[in-house]
């Protein structure tokens, strides 16, 4: 399955890379909102940071998608400092194009929920 049919698989999760970021994230925002997940295998809040994101992913029923970066894996480090991003987890919300909003660390579920809310128009 390639990335972007991954994206619209159910769930609306999939992971993307460098060379197709800009065509998962940039173009797809354009046609809905897409968070992006910059994690690491090694990081204990990324892994406490996933179940949430998928949690609120699912309750968004579609209206959203979620792009999953590994940083660690081929060139992706380079889309962490394409968006200066000093540490992990960092979620970036994107938006017709451009970052609407951003956030570090693990959050609680309806945190990540009111992020959404107070930069899309999804309740």
């Amino acid at each position: 399955m390639t990335d972007l049919h991954a994206a619209h698989a159910p769930g609306h999760i999939f992971d993307t890379h460098l060379e197709h970021f800009d065509r998962d994230v940039i173009e797809a925002s354009h046609v809905q909102p897409v968070l992006v997940d910059f994690w690491a295998d090694w990081c204990p809040p990324c892994r406490a940071l996933t179940p949430v994101l998928e949690r609120v992913i699912a309750q968004h029923a579609g209206r959203l998608h979620m792009a999953k970066v590994e940083v660690d894996e081929g060139a992706n480090m380079k889309l962490a400092g394409r968006y200066g991003l000093r540490g992990f987890p960092t979620v970036l919300l994107f938006v017709k194009g451009e970052i609407v909003g951003r956030f570090s660390s693990a959050r609680p579920e309806h945190w990540v929920r009111e992020f959404i809310a107070e930069h899309t128009d999804i309740e």
